[in-house]
């Protein structure tokens, strides 16, 4: 009986062990998995072939004939029959980003992509093109890469979507007032 007890034990002390053992992911992995649990849709694209057929997913499940566009680099994505927008604030946006933030799974944007205007003067409805290269491990390594790929003219306008769940409560008083959750969906370009 004592020899059970002991065996017994002894399995529930591993079993403890191993529960409380810290698992360590790569940058990627970290994001994706931080990403998902705030409720973000993550498409991953090996080619541009990738990229323009899960754009044009998205907007046909969602009803969508127009997006916003600012940046004119991401035109190459986009089939004629998609009508795009620099005004209408309406439509869902679609755009680049700074980087991607591994730690939170947040998405890092400036006024590269914004220009002069705030995350919450948008729609609710964004779609992000972001390579693999752009993922960093934290905002601290964001904010250095942002410096040092615009040493000559540096972005203003810093600001992150920090929630992918329309209407979520967020109990931080820093924030009251300032909601950068949107409906988000991710095309992440493998480029390295």
């Amino acid at each position: 009986m004592n020899f059970l007890k002991k065996l017994l034990n002894r399995q529930s002390f591993e079993e403890e062990q191993t529960k409380n053992q810290e698992v360590s992911l790569s940058l990627d992995d970290l994001f994706v998995h931080n990403f998902l649990s705030k409720g973000g849709k993550f498409l991953y694209c090996t080619n541009k072939e990738e990229v323009i057929s899960n754009l044009k997913s998205i907007l046909v499940e969602n009803s969508w004939e127009q997006i916003q566009l600012l940046d004119p680099t991401l035109l190459k994505y986009i089939n004629k029959e998609i009508e795009t927008s620099e005004t209408n604030q309406e439509l869902p946006f679609f755009t680049s980003c700074e980087h991607l933030i591994a730690d939170k799974g947040d998405i890092l944007l400036s006024s590269n992509q914004l220009k002069s205007k705030k995350i919450t003067e948008f729609s609710e409805n964004f779609i992000i093109y972001a390579s693999t290269s752009q993922i960093v491990k934290d905002t601290g390594q964001g904010l250095t890469g942002i410096k040092t790929s615009s040493k000559q003219n540096l972005p203003t306008n810093i600001s992150a979507i920090k929630n992918y769940t329309l209407k979520k409560n967020d109990d931080n008083f820093l924030n009251y007032g300032n909601s950068n959750s949107k409906n988000l969906y991710l095309l992440l370009f493998e480029d390295l």
